[in-house]
């Protein structure tokens, strides 16, 4: 079953350490999750998710497994979890952020989302329920509600009016999942999204709506809607007003973010779960992340360079590989490069969270936050 305790706290700041429990293993907080879009870490083998980077959840997306490979083979193959033989704990998105980014043509009304497959055009229908169906078909630990995920740059008209279609939304998903019953044996919650865009009365809002339809069946909720193209300060803000008045005893997953500098003032405002394909997305295109600062692997300087990839890093990789191999690897065009830059980026995420946790147990995470940000945002 789905638990969550809160085993440390800073004095200074909303940070926060704690173990999150699901039947697939338990996941220490403050947390990154490795995004598995369609069934896969893109360039990472899944031994080196567990062994090499310390994975202990990672993410799969509704909107694209449902198109591929379907739903009628992951119901034949027992779910995800068997399907791509990853043991560990499993969250799944909606799928609501990709019709806003991927589909050309979308329809958006009180009874769901009409989309257009970016694979063949064809056209799709998600409804909270047939959403709620999808998911336990595809069998993730941790499932999102149904939402519509706004634009940045909204204005308060739109962001209102998306916000009501969201909270209609999650009622019925609420609903539909409180009806009916996991596939496969083993228990699945589902968080509420958090949306309201820039607006902080929206925000609110959205939060006392999303309480009043809490049970046990809410693990936790999620803030969604930001990095979105709004400023930082707007997101860093939302995420102050939302914070006080979520459950204490229950996670906070802010969805789709971003940069470590970003992650680590997160969970200084109190958030615990985080996910972005920043890393492995930029380092297949040869950009590392790493406590001196970033460094992009094509660049003429690291060329005669045989040092390690990183020796502050943790990875096999880091140790293991040269600068000059590596920029070699991205010259050449090799996918070899990309791969190592992806294992790279992850270990050093995940080893940021476990770092963090470690400076909240301590009773040092503030003063620790703000002079890792300068150093690790930096260009080398």
């Amino acid at each position: 079953m789905f638990g969550y305790k809160v085993t440390a706290k800073d004095s200074g700041s909303a940070a926060r350490a704690g173990v999150i429990s699901t039947d697939h293993g338990e996941i220490r907080t403050p947390i990154f999750m490795p995004v598995g879009t369609v069934g896969s870490v893109k360039g990472v083998y899944h031994r080196d998710l567990k062994e090499d980077i310390g994975a202990e959840i990672i993410l799969g997306n509704t909107y694209h497994l449902y198109l591929r490979p379907g739903l009628h083979i992951l119901r034949e193959a027992g779910g995800l979890h068997r399907f791509e033989g990853w043991d560990r704990p499993i969250l799944t998105d909606s799928g609501g952020f990709q019709v806003f980014s991927l589909s050309p043509i979308r329809k958006l009304t009180p009874d769901g989302c009409t989309f257009s497959s970016h694979i063949d055009g064809s056209r799709h229908t998600f409804t909270p329920e047939n959403n709620v169906e999808t998911q336990r078909i595809i069998g993730a630990d941790i499932v999102m509600a149904l939402d519509e995920c706004c634009p940045g740059d909204a204005d308060f008209a739109y962001a209102e009016k998306s916000l009501r279609l969201t909270q209609g939304w999650l009622e019925r998903f609420a609903k539909h999942f409180d009806e009916t019953e996991p596939l496969y044996g083993y228990s699945q919650t589902m968080f509420p999204i958090i949306q309201g865009c820039v607006y902080p009365d929206l925000r609110r809002q959205a939060v006392e709506h999303a309480l009043s339809l809490d049970n046990a069946n809410r693990g936790g909720y999620a803030i969604g809607g930001l990095a979105v193209g709004e400023p930082k300060e707007k997101m860093y803000e939302m995420i102050e007003t939302v914070h006080p008045l979520l459950p204490s005893d229950k996670p906070r997953y802010l969805m789709g973010v971003g940069t470590p500098e970003n992650i680590l003032e997160a969970i200084a405002r109190g958030v615990d779960m985080f996910d972005c394909v920043m890393p492995t997305r930029n380092g297949r295109n040869g950009m590392l992340f790493t406590w001196n600062g970033i460094m992009n692997m094509r660049n003429a300087k690291w060329a005669e360079d045989f040092s390690p990839l990183d020796p502050s890093g943790s990875s096999f990789v880091d140790s293991h590989y040269s600068k000059a191999y590596v920029r070699h690897l991205f010259i050449a065009g090799e996918m070899f490069g990309a791969m190592i830059a992806s294992e790279h980026n992850l270990a050093f995420y995940l080893d940021l969270v476990r770092e963090a946790r470690r400076h909240i147990e301590a009773g040092d995470f503030t003063p620790w936050k703000d002079a890792a940000v300068k150093r690790i945002m930096q260009r080398m």
